[in-house]
Protein backbone atom coordinates (compact mmCIF):
# COMPACT_ATOMS: atom_id res chain seq x y z
CA UNK A 1 0.00 0.00 0.00
CA UNK A 2 1.44 3.43 -0.63
CA UNK A 3 1.74 5.93 1.83
CA UNK A 4 -0.76 8.19 -0.30
CA UNK A 5 -3.24 5.64 0.30
CA UNK A 6 -2.51 5.20 3.43
CA UNK A 7 -2.63 8.32 4.79
CA UNK A 8 -6.04 8.73 2.69
CA UNK A 9 -7.46 5.72 5.05
CA UNK A 10 -5.88 7.16 8.11
CA UNK A 11 -7.68 10.53 7.17
CA UNK A 12 -11.00 8.43 6.49
CA UNK A 13 -11.04 6.56 9.62
CA UNK A 14 -10.58 9.47 11.65
CA UNK A 15 -13.54 11.03 9.97
CA UNK A 16 -15.58 8.31 10.84
CA UNK A 17 -14.35 8.32 14.36
CA UNK A 18 -14.99 12.21 14.57
CA UNK A 19 -18.05 12.16 13.54
CA UNK A 20 -19.40 9.36 15.59
CA UNK A 21 -17.71 11.17 18.50
CA UNK A 22 -19.81 14.51 17.52
CA UNK A 23 -22.89 13.19 16.80
CA UNK A 24 -25.89 14.14 18.57
CA UNK A 25 -28.52 11.60 19.94
CA UNK A 26 -31.92 11.63 17.88
CA UNK A 27 -35.87 11.47 18.70
CA UNK A 28 -37.75 9.43 16.22
CA UNK A 29 -41.76 10.53 15.94
CA UNK A 30 -43.79 7.67 13.99
CA UNK A 31 -47.24 9.49 13.89
CA UNK A 32 -49.71 8.74 11.79
CA UNK A 33 -47.37 6.47 9.39
CA UNK A 34 -45.00 9.31 9.19
CA UNK A 35 -41.87 8.93 10.25
CA UNK A 36 -39.07 11.41 11.28
CA UNK A 37 -36.31 12.10 13.48
CA UNK A 38 -34.87 15.17 15.05
CA UNK A 39 -31.38 16.19 16.82
CA UNK A 40 -31.08 18.17 19.74
CA UNK A 41 -30.16 21.00 17.67
CA UNK A 42 -33.13 21.04 15.67
CA UNK A 43 -35.24 20.84 18.07
CA UNK A 44 -33.42 23.38 20.00
CA UNK A 45 -33.31 25.66 16.87
CA UNK A 46 -37.18 25.10 16.27
CA UNK A 47 -39.02 28.98 15.62
CA UNK A 48 -42.11 27.22 18.63
CA UNK A 49 -39.21 26.48 20.98
CA UNK A 50 -39.59 28.28 24.16
CA UNK A 51 -37.95 28.81 27.80
CA UNK A 52 -40.93 26.98 29.99
CA UNK A 53 -40.82 26.74 33.88
CA UNK A 54 -42.16 23.78 35.64
CA UNK A 55 -43.01 24.18 39.37
CA UNK A 56 -42.96 20.97 40.03
CA UNK A 57 -40.87 18.51 38.24
CA UNK A 58 -41.45 14.91 38.96
CA UNK A 59 -37.87 13.52 37.59
CA UNK A 60 -36.17 15.89 39.76
CA UNK A 61 -38.23 16.85 42.63
CA UNK A 62 -37.68 20.19 42.33
CA UNK A 63 -38.52 23.64 40.41
CA UNK A 64 -36.99 23.66 36.86
CA UNK A 65 -37.13 25.66 33.72
CA UNK A 66 -35.98 23.81 30.34
CA UNK A 67 -35.94 24.98 26.56
CA UNK A 68 -38.62 22.84 24.93
CA UNK A 69 -41.16 22.21 22.37
CA UNK A 70 -44.63 21.84 22.28
CA UNK A 71 -45.48 18.52 21.97
CA UNK A 72 -48.83 19.53 19.78
CA UNK A 73 -46.98 21.64 17.29
CA UNK A 74 -44.75 18.10 16.78
CA UNK A 75 -47.94 16.13 16.09
CA UNK A 76 -48.76 18.08 13.27
CA UNK A 77 -52.43 17.76 13.69
CA UNK A 78 -52.48 14.31 12.31
CA UNK A 79 -55.76 12.59 11.63
CA UNK A 80 -55.87 9.36 13.90
CA UNK A 81 -58.62 7.21 15.22
CA UNK A 82 -60.06 8.38 18.72
CA UNK A 83 -58.71 5.80 20.58
CA UNK A 84 -55.19 5.90 19.41
CA UNK A 85 -52.44 6.96 22.04
CA UNK A 86 -49.24 7.81 22.25
CA UNK A 87 -46.39 5.81 22.99
CA UNK A 88 -43.06 7.08 25.17
CA UNK A 89 -40.08 4.67 24.25
CA UNK A 90 -37.39 5.13 26.19
CA UNK A 91 -33.80 3.99 26.54
CA UNK A 92 -33.85 1.85 29.52
CA UNK A 93 -36.84 -0.04 28.55
CA UNK A 94 -39.69 2.41 29.53
CA UNK A 95 -43.21 2.74 27.60
CA UNK A 96 -45.52 4.91 28.87
CA UNK A 97 -48.98 4.99 26.93
CA UNK A 98 -50.32 9.00 26.89
CA UNK A 99 -53.74 9.80 25.96
CA UNK A 100 -53.86 11.70 22.71
CA UNK A 101 -56.60 14.30 24.24
CA UNK A 102 -53.88 14.80 26.77
CA UNK A 103 -50.60 15.09 24.44
CA UNK A 104 -52.55 16.58 21.79
CA UNK A 105 -54.23 19.71 24.37
CA UNK A 106 -52.76 23.26 23.99
CA UNK A 107 -55.34 25.16 26.57
CA UNK A 108 -53.01 26.15 29.74
CA UNK A 109 -56.06 26.08 31.89
CA UNK A 110 -55.46 22.20 32.72
CA UNK A 111 -52.03 20.97 31.10
CA UNK A 112 -49.68 21.30 28.11
CA UNK A 113 -46.89 18.71 27.46
CA UNK A 114 -43.38 19.91 26.21
CA UNK A 115 -40.80 18.31 24.87
CA UNK A 116 -37.48 19.19 27.04
CA UNK A 117 -34.20 19.39 24.71
CA UNK A 118 -31.05 19.07 26.48
CA UNK A 119 -28.63 21.74 25.21
CA UNK A 120 -25.23 19.79 24.87
CA UNK A 121 -23.74 22.75 25.71
CA UNK A 122 -25.45 23.32 28.92
CA UNK A 123 -25.89 19.57 30.38
CA UNK A 124 -28.43 18.99 32.51
CA UNK A 125 -27.59 17.80 36.19
CA UNK A 126 -27.94 13.90 37.10
CA UNK A 127 -31.22 12.20 38.57
CA UNK A 128 -31.16 11.94 42.35
CA UNK A 129 -29.91 8.61 42.55
CA UNK A 130 -28.78 8.08 39.36
CA UNK A 131 -26.01 8.39 37.30
CA UNK A 132 -27.98 9.89 33.88
CA UNK A 133 -29.92 13.04 33.61
CA UNK A 134 -33.09 12.83 32.29
CA UNK A 135 -32.09 14.22 28.75
CA UNK A 136 -31.42 14.43 25.58
CA UNK A 137 -35.39 14.07 25.28
CA UNK A 138 -37.61 14.77 28.51
CA UNK A 139 -41.69 15.02 27.94
CA UNK A 140 -43.01 18.01 30.76
CA UNK A 141 -46.07 19.07 32.08
CA UNK A 142 -47.05 23.15 32.31
CA UNK A 143 -50.69 24.22 33.12
CA UNK A 144 -52.58 24.90 35.74
CA UNK A 145 -53.58 20.97 36.30
CA UNK A 146 -49.93 19.92 35.26
CA UNK A 147 -49.91 18.37 38.88
CA UNK A 148 -52.58 16.03 38.00
CA UNK A 149 -50.88 14.18 35.31
CA UNK A 150 -49.36 11.02 36.40
CA UNK A 151 -45.89 10.23 37.44
CA UNK A 152 -45.16 7.76 34.59
CA UNK A 153 -47.11 10.29 32.25
CA UNK A 154 -43.37 11.90 32.49
CA UNK A 155 -41.07 9.87 30.49
CA UNK A 156 -37.29 11.01 30.21
CA UNK A 157 -34.09 9.62 28.39
CA UNK A 158 -37.11 9.64 25.07
CA UNK A 159 -36.10 7.54 22.35
CA UNK A 160 -39.17 7.48 20.26
CA UNK A 161 -42.67 8.86 20.26
CA UNK A 162 -44.89 6.63 17.68
CA UNK A 163 -49.12 6.76 17.78
CA UNK A 164 -50.53 2.95 18.41
CA UNK A 165 -53.74 1.95 19.11
CA UNK A 166 -55.45 2.11 22.71
CA UNK A 167 -53.82 -0.37 25.15
CA UNK A 168 -57.05 -2.97 25.01
CA UNK A 169 -56.83 -2.83 21.26
CA UNK A 170 -53.24 -3.56 20.67
CA UNK A 171 -53.12 -6.52 23.26
CA UNK A 172 -56.72 -7.98 24.04
CA UNK A 173 -55.64 -9.80 26.59
CA UNK A 174 -55.34 -6.55 28.97
CA UNK A 175 -59.10 -6.13 28.32
CA UNK A 176 -62.00 -6.56 31.21
CA UNK A 177 -65.13 -8.30 30.55
CA UNK A 178 -67.20 -5.59 28.35
CA UNK A 179 -70.44 -6.93 30.36
CA UNK A 180 -68.64 -5.00 33.39
CA UNK A 181 -70.57 -1.78 33.94
CA UNK A 182 -68.79 1.24 32.99
CA UNK A 183 -68.57 2.26 37.07
CA UNK A 184 -66.99 -1.32 37.93
CA UNK A 185 -63.92 -0.95 40.40
CA UNK A 186 -62.34 -3.21 37.80
CA UNK A 187 -62.34 -0.51 35.01
CA UNK A 188 -60.43 2.13 37.32
CA UNK A 189 -57.92 -0.85 38.24
CA UNK A 190 -57.50 -1.52 34.57
CA UNK A 191 -56.92 2.05 34.10
CA UNK A 192 -54.95 2.28 36.33
CA UNK A 193 -52.37 -0.39 35.77
CA UNK A 194 -52.01 0.98 32.22
CA UNK A 195 -50.93 4.29 33.28
CA UNK A 196 -49.02 3.04 35.80
CA UNK A 197 -47.50 -0.38 35.70
CA UNK A 198 -47.42 -1.16 31.64
CA UNK A 199 -44.95 1.50 31.28
CA UNK A 200 -42.72 -1.19 32.76
CA UNK A 201 -44.43 -4.41 33.12
CA UNK A 202 -45.81 -6.76 30.62
CA UNK A 203 -48.98 -8.45 31.50
CA UNK A 204 -49.27 -12.07 30.15
CA UNK A 205 -46.35 -10.63 27.21
CA UNK A 206 -48.76 -7.66 26.42
CA UNK A 207 -46.93 -4.23 26.54
CA UNK A 208 -43.94 -3.08 25.21
CA UNK A 209 -42.05 -1.61 28.43
CA UNK A 210 -38.66 -4.06 29.38
CA UNK A 211 -37.80 -2.06 32.45
CA UNK A 212 -39.04 -4.56 34.55
CA UNK A 213 -40.41 -7.94 34.29
CA UNK A 214 -44.02 -9.74 33.84
CA UNK A 215 -46.48 -9.02 36.08
CA UNK A 216 -48.09 -12.44 35.63
CA UNK A 217 -45.35 -14.86 33.86
CA UNK A 218 -44.10 -17.16 35.83
CA UNK A 219 -46.38 -15.94 38.33
CA UNK A 220 -48.64 -12.74 39.30
CA UNK A 221 -47.13 -10.87 42.57
CA UNK A 222 -50.65 -11.70 44.01
CA UNK A 223 -50.19 -15.34 44.71
CA UNK A 224 -46.67 -14.90 46.68
CA UNK A 225 -47.18 -11.58 48.50
CA UNK A 226 -49.47 -11.05 51.27
CA UNK A 227 -51.73 -8.58 51.15
CA UNK A 228 -50.57 -5.95 52.86
CA UNK A 229 -46.59 -6.37 52.07
CA UNK A 230 -47.42 -6.15 48.26
CA UNK A 231 -49.20 -2.74 48.69
CA UNK A 232 -46.44 -1.79 50.79
CA UNK A 233 -43.92 -3.10 48.31
CA UNK A 234 -45.79 -1.00 45.94
CA UNK A 235 -45.78 1.68 47.74
CA UNK A 236 -42.14 1.88 48.68
CA UNK A 237 -39.99 -0.60 46.95
CA UNK A 238 -37.06 -0.19 49.10
CA UNK A 239 -38.94 -0.88 52.22
CA UNK A 240 -40.12 -4.53 51.61
CA UNK A 241 -37.11 -5.47 49.16
CA UNK A 242 -33.83 -3.34 47.87
CA UNK A 243 -30.93 -4.68 45.56
CA UNK A 244 -28.60 -2.66 43.48
CA UNK A 245 -29.53 -2.01 39.94
CA UNK A 246 -33.63 -1.37 41.21
CA UNK A 247 -35.23 0.87 39.11
CA UNK A 248 -38.90 0.71 40.34
CA UNK A 249 -39.37 4.01 42.39
CA UNK A 250 -41.47 4.91 45.69
CA UNK A 251 -44.94 6.20 45.16
CA UNK A 252 -45.76 8.90 47.34
CA UNK A 253 -49.31 8.98 48.20
CA UNK A 254 -49.75 12.75 46.31
CA UNK A 255 -48.96 10.16 43.56
CA UNK A 256 -51.08 7.01 43.88
CA UNK A 257 -53.55 7.06 47.15
CA UNK A 258 -54.35 3.69 49.20
CA UNK A 259 -57.72 3.53 47.17
CA UNK A 260 -55.77 3.09 44.15
CA UNK A 261 -53.42 0.83 45.06
CA UNK A 262 -55.77 -1.31 46.30
CA UNK A 263 -57.24 -0.93 42.40
CA UNK A 264 -54.32 -2.01 41.14
CA UNK A 265 -54.05 -5.07 43.12
CA UNK A 266 -57.66 -5.99 42.42
CA UNK A 267 -57.14 -6.01 38.48
CA UNK A 268 -55.82 -9.50 37.49
CA UNK A 269 -56.66 -12.26 38.82
CA UNK A 270 -53.72 -15.10 37.76
CA UNK A 271 -55.46 -18.40 36.08
CA UNK A 272 -52.17 -19.65 34.92
CA UNK A 273 -49.26 -18.40 32.73
CA UNK A 274 -50.53 -20.72 29.98
CA UNK A 275 -54.12 -19.43 30.58
CA UNK A 276 -54.18 -16.01 30.42
CA UNK A 277 -55.99 -14.51 33.35
CA UNK A 278 -59.21 -13.06 33.93
CA UNK A 279 -60.36 -10.54 36.22
CA UNK A 280 -62.31 -9.98 39.52
CA UNK A 281 -65.54 -8.62 39.07
CA UNK A 282 -65.60 -6.37 42.17
CA UNK A 283 -69.07 -4.98 42.73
Amino acid sequence: MSRRVLFAVVLLTLSVIGHRATAQPTIELRIGGKTQSFSQATLLARRDAADVHVPRDVAYGTSTTYRAVPLADLLNGAALPADSVLEARATDGFAAQLPMDLVRNRDPVTAVAWLAVEDPAQPWPKLPGKPVSAGPFYLVWVGREAASVRSEQWPYQIAQLATQPSPSARWPVLGVDPALPATAPVRAGQSLYITQCLACHRLNHAGSGDAGPDLNVPMNPVEYFQPAELRRYIRDPASVRDWRGRTMPAFPRGQLSDREIDLIVAYPCVHGPTEGWTVRHAK
